[in-house]
């Protein structure tokens, strides 16, 4: 599954955009700085999301929508077409994403 297509899902299950969960960690005292283990366990107390799905959404919150170019247009299983992810939710996401 594509780091992209985790957001997609998580918007899916949860009805929230990636953008969406920024700002409520941000209201949390979330940042950059924060480690892991309290945004995961936040995740999956308030909205049920496992491990994986959770991680996807640690790294928008502490990193932001960038990804490595190591995922990007290679055969793996964590492959995505692009270097960012789209964080508006999936009714606004351009082809390509």
């Amino acid at each position: 599954m594509t780091f992209q297509a985790y957001l997609d899902n998580i918007e899916a299950k949860t009805g929230l955009t990636p953008r969406q969960f920024v700002a409520l960690a941000h209201e949390k005292g979330f940042d950059e700085s924060t480690k892991a283990t309290p945004i995961v366990q936040w995740l999956a107390d308030d909205y049920g999301l496992g491990r994986g799905h959770a991680m996807a959404l640690v790294h928008v919150i502490t990193k932001g929508p960038q990804i490595s170019t190591k995922h990007v247009g290679t055969d793996g299983v964590h492959s995505d077409p692009k270097d960012h992810l789209w964080l508006d939710g999936v009714a606004t996401k351009p082809e390509g994403y």
